[in-house]
């Protein structure tokens, strides 16, 4: 399809995946701020609360400013013309916080898990369906599995009741043409099926690989004002919307007013510029920086190089980093006397996939 015959929809997540950078601590009042010039903006699809989804608090992924309800009430009072919603990861959250979004008349969720943990979704879908919300099934760290299987899990996702399936570059590490072989092996076999994308900015493709969703016919992307994100943050909203105009798609929204939101709420709590390597590391290496904590502390007790001991872990598995594979890999490296750390890593990157 051309651009011409495109008509894209944003996902504006800066309140949930940008959370992440405050240690969660995005306020009520500040949600219903922000919440309300998205709204006003036109984004169709806004993502509140914290960024591991509803009860995260609660299960200790990290406290969160407000409670889930709060952000629920912030969000229902602030978004009038749009829909908002929230994450949901089957295991930290119940089909009780289903139940309370359902009170708040949440008219969407979007149901996260592993790509290969897809049949725990089940019951947390077909729920949220009963309660008459728009169902996005999230496939994180969808890259661990081939576009073949992707393929046998998105079908899977739509008999649970799906709306919409989203291919997630969790790490920030796919390229477009790896895009690509994911997207066209959905719609040749599943060519009515929605899908939506979610990309982070590791190796700064995060715009570049949103585009190349467009292009290929997705419904729904996701973006974040000023790339408010986990690890190497997310596609910028101000830069999408730009690119998406000079690439010939239509936006619904202003540019320039978004980057005036932008400016005035999220510009001030960016405390850390530049580019940090460990993020960029984590795009190569396929890594998702939710293990990162465990990394610098293998790291540190054995004296390796965390960006060595990240692609050491990540070429043995792209979706886990338990404990005891970590372990086993930095006191591998540590026993690796003389040897460079080119020379390092090129046998971790290069080498170790093929052993």
């Amino acid at each position: 399809m051309n651009a011409e015959t495109r008509h894209p929809k944003i996902l504006e997540c800066t309140l949930r995946d940008g959370s992440y950078v405050i240690n969660f601590r995005f306020t009520a009042r500040q949600t219903r701020t922000i919440a309300q010039a998205l709204d006003q903006a036109g984004f169709p699809f806004i993502e509140v609360g914290h960024g591991v989804g509803l009860g995260a608090s609660e299960a200790g992924k990290g406290l969160a400013a407000a409670r889930d309800e709060e952000y629920m009430a912030a969000a229902a009072e602030a978004v009038t013309r749009q829909r908002w919603g929230m994450f949901c990861i089957p295991g930290i959250a119940t089909l009780d916080h289903l139940d309370l979004a359902a009170d708040y008349r949440m008219p969407f969720v979007r149901v996260g898990t592993n790509i290969n943990e897809v049949e725990s979704s089940r019951p947390f879908i077909e729920k949220a369906k009963k309660q008459g919300m728009y169902v996005c099934a999230n496939f994180m760290k969808s890259y661990a599995r081939s576009p073949e299987e992707f393929v046998a899990s998105a079908r899977r996702s739509r008999s649970f009741g799906a709306d919409l399936i989203y291919l997630v570059d969790s790490a920030g590490g796919m390229m477009p043409h790896e895009l690509r072989q994911y997207i066209l092996a959905v719609r040749e076999q599943l060519p009515d099926l929605p899908l939506g994308f979610h990309g982070h900015d590791n190796l700064g493709m995060g715009v570049a690989n949103t585009l190349t969703a467009i292009g290929l016919g997705v419904e729904l992307v996701d973006s974040s004002l000023q790339g408010f994100g986990r690890g190497g943050g997310n596609a910028c909203t101000e830069q999408l919307l730009c690119a998406m105009l000079r690439s010939g798609f239509p936006v619904d929204q202003d540019p320039l007013m978004v980057m005036e939101i932008g400016r005035q709420t999220i510009q001030p709590l960016i405390e850390s510029r530049g580019i940090h390597s460990l993020n960029v590391v984590s795009g190569l290496a396929l890594f998702h920086s939710s293990y990162m904590p465990i990394i610098e502390e293998y790291a540190m007790r054995f004296g390796v190089d965390p960006h060595r001991l990240i692609l050491a872990v990540s070429a043995v598995d792209k979706t886990e980093a338990p404990r005891a594979l970590v372990e086993q890999e930095a006191r591998r490296l540590a026993a690796e006397p003389g040897l460079s750390e080119w020379l390092t890593f090129g046998h971790y990157y290069h080498g170790r996939e093929q052993e």
